[in-house]
């Protein structure tokens, strides 16, 4: 048994650790400035690794909902508004801002007649000039808010209320000002398009379809699509695999039918992508799709790469309800929710991944490698091809051992390369502990620290969670060395992501807990990324197929022989043999029920394997009529 004591909160000397292995007390002392030879508190990231970690609110108590707290936010939207980055999501109470995509501050939205019951349900945000504008979903009355200087919380009412039955708006402005809104969240509904009057943000011409509109007694079920307001894209789910209903679009759909949602707009090269959302936020499934047309009214034409933003597997899933936006050196990204969906349906989280539209004007989002450290973006560059770091998963599935134990919840689970399952102790005290063997002494780069929501009672935001931690490294488990400090740290960071400054050496690795945001110390994963040295390159899959099913074209059985060592695969997709832009990683199999193809589309398929040095070479394309 392993025994903890730490002084650590203001000393102005020294952090002292104390502790006892196999019965020998050892010290180690820190200097108070918690630099490590690895790790530099005051150094930001180059990289960042999904999912984005910011201070995600509790869910809202609900007498028909899990009693027990647990995180969420969905249907994100990020612009860039003088230089910056703002991140607008479900039902935070404020946003969150950044200089450069990977470290976020948030901003509680208390302030200045910002009222919390107009919390930015699936919200829009955009950008005119020097103003910055959103507004949230409604069905009944809502202002739109604008600001010149939001970090300072300086928000007046453009608009006091829009009176427009809009669910999931998107708000987009054409290089001539002329200003449109998207909007629609329905089983049954197409999504809806209409342009506005900035004035008052009502449909632009007929006044009397407005009032037509708002007078309905219904008005979830009997908005009209009629004169100025145009119904703009409808699912075909018996066409398009991928819209189906359910976890693997196996389910049939629900009585409230198959969810079309989250509406967004982009202009490139003068062609408009018209992006939606199926078939459902609680499944991994859930996708971004895109209709293309030359007029922002449309008519508008499905895209035959679709879906554009996809990531069915892999350590967390789900990308859709979410936007496309350029950073401030002119690179695409596509932000999405991510289902957990453990403790209630809408238990969700925020993705970040590469887009951006190829010569042939053909959107894609590149999801490979989106659970890995990846570059933050620091100048123009190929976001096909040019965002990932190289740094393998060295944790996946190794023995873990640790300080004790609730429940079912045993360490095997925190590297178990599944966000949807987790480890925790019996406590939340200081000095619980989880270690992991490698194996053998490995090169360590960068980590990350999934929490776990487990025996809370948190319920809607709270401003004085933090996390505290210490990682350590040993190649004998007697003689332990500090890597990253945070007993400093004073942020709620339930998806701590963590690069080192130069890399580590180690085969065992130890995070003890010192203070936990709430609950008890639960991990969902600690994930340690690098190379091993001595392991090589895995060889090229063998035998893969693909074996399309004849009476419905919707689906398909992939296969291949399983590579020696690989512990992951990456599956690639697409409408040409030169644009395989969609991804589906799969973790310890080697096969996969695709089930997300549109019938009379011709696919081709690679793949490709990964080890804990590095990925093989994908397989020649397969062509799949």
């Amino acid at each position: 048994m392993v025994a903890f004591k730490y002084i650590f909160k203001f000393k102005k000397e020294l952090l002292v650790i104390a502790f006892s292995i196999t019965g020998v007390l050892a010290f180690a002392q820190i200097n108070l400035k918690y630099k490590t030879p690895w790790f530099d508190p005051n150094s930001k990231n180059l990289t960042y690794c999904n999912l984005i970690n910011i201070d995600y609110n509790f869910a809202v108590f609900d007498e028909n909902s899990a009693t027990e707290g647990f995180r969420s936010t969905a249907d994100p939207v990020i612009v860039t508004f003088k230089g910056e980055y703002y991140l607008f999501a479900t039902n935070q109470s404020g946003f969150y801002w950044s200089t450069d995509l990977g470290e976020w501050h948030f901003v509680y939205s208390g302030f200045q007649r910002l009222p919390a019951d107009d919390d930015q349900c699936a919200p829009a945000a955009w950008v005119e000039g020097d103003t910055l504008f959103y507004m949230g979903s409604t069905y009944e009355s809502l202002p739109v808010w604008f600001s010149t200087n939001p970090k300072l919380g300086r928000w007046q009412h453009s608009v006091d209320s829009t009176r427009l039955p809009a669910w999931d708006p998107g708000i987009f402005v054409d290089d001539d000002k002329r200003t449109y809104l998207y909007y629609g969240s329905s089983g049954t509904l197409p999504l809806k398009g209409v342009e506005l009057d900035k004035r008052t943000f009502l449909p632009k011409g007929d006044q009397s379809i407005y009032q037509e509109i708002y007078q309905a007694t219904d008005l979830i079920t009997k908005q009209k699509a009629v004169g100025s307001v145009k119904e703009v894209i409808a699912l075909n789910p018996a066409i398009h695999g991928w819209e189906r209903f359910g976890m693997n679009n196996d389910d049939p759909a629900a009585p409230w039918g198959n969810f079309i949602e989250g509406a967004w707009m982009n202009k490139f090269n003068n062609t408009y992508y018209l992006q939606y959302a199926a078939p459902g936020t609680e499944f991994k499934v859930y996708a971004d799709g895109t209709y293309v047309s030359d007029n922002p009214m449309g008519p508008f034409t499905y895209q035959k790469h679709n879906p554009v933003a996809y990531k069915p597997g892999g350590f967390i899933k789900g990308c859709g309800h979410g936007n496309t936006f350029a950073d401030t050196y002119g690179n695409y990204w596509h932000t999405g929710t991510c289902m957990i969906s453990v403790k209630h349906k809408f238990e969700r989280r925020i993705g970040l991944y590469p887009a951006g539209f190829d010569d042939d004007g053909v959107m894609y989002v590149n999801t490979s490698y989106g659970d890995y450290p990846c570059k933050l973006p620091t100048q123009k560059k190929n976001q096909l091809t040019s965002g990932f770091t190289g740094w393998m998963l060295l944790s996946a599935n190794k023995q873990a051992t640790a300080s004790s134990r609730d429940g079912e919840h045993n360490a095997a689970k925190a590297f178990d390369e599944d966000i949807s399952t987790y480890w925790s102790a019996n406590s939340e005290k200081t000095g619980e502990w989880l270690k992991v063997d490698l194996g053998s002494k490995k090169q360590i780069w960068a980590f990350q620290i999934n929490y776990a929501d487990h025996k809370t009672n948190q319920h809607n935001k709270a401003m004085d969670l933090y996390h505290q931690y210490q990682l350590l490294g040993s190649n004998d488990e007697v003689n332990w060395d500090l890597l990253v400090d945070k007993s400093y740290n004073d942020k709620d960071i339930p998806h701590d992501y963590v690069e080192l400054s130069s890399p580590a050496e180690f085969r065992f690795i130890k995070l003890i807990n010192i203070h936990n945001a709430t609950g008890l110390f639960a991990i969902a994963d600690l994930r340690v990324f690098g190379t091993d040295l001595a392991q090589a390159i895995p060889e090229k899959v063998e035998q893969f197929t693909v074996d399309r099913q004849k009476d419905d074209p919707r689906n398909a059985q992939i296969k291949w022989n399983p590579v020696k060592g690989a512990y992951s695969y990456q599956i690639f997709f697409g409408v040409a043999p030169n644009k395989l832009y969609s991804c589906i990683t799969v973790n310890g199999e080697s096969q996969y029920n695709f089930r997300g193809m549109d019938i009379g589309t011709t696919y081709y398929f690679s793949i490709e394997a990964l080890n804990e040095k590095g990925i093989s070479a994908k397989t020649e394309p397969v062509k799949i009529d």
